[in-house]
């Protein structure tokens, strides 16, 4: 087994953000732990909210529910990517992701804002 072989494709980080059951959450948060896996992390999100935007229903609560989570859990060095990943489309999909992830406050705490 190749080293690279180790690591989750996209496909199966978004089915982890889609089921959000606890053994998913679980999983995302070891992948969260491990640097060398922030592409793969990422990747993955990106694929979960693009399905979800072309989704014949929207989900906007799951969506929210999930960025406020991942907002919560994820480390400091994720919170911009993850923002910039809520930012990358206008999809509501998108909309309500980052929603939940402004109100998890993961960025603010990351980085604060310096005091004048």
């Amino acid at each position: 087994m190749t080293p690279a072989a180790s690591f989750p494709d996209r496909e199966t980080v978004a089915s982890k953000f889609a089921g959000a059951s606890d053994a998913d959450r679980s999983y995302l948060s070891l992948l969260m732990e491990n640097t060398a896996q922030d592409d793969s992390l990422i990747d993955g999100l990106h694929r979960y909210l693009d399905l979800a935007a072309a989704a014949p229903f929207l989900n906007s609560l799951k969506l929210e529910n999930t960025g406020l989570w991942i907002g919560e859990a994820a480390p400091a060095r994720l919170q911009i990517q993850l923002m910039e990943a809520a930012k990358s489309s206008q999809h509501p999909a998108y909309l309500a992701f980052r929603t939940g992830l402004n109100r998890s406050g993961g960025l603010e705490r990351a980085y604060p804002a310096a005091a004048i």
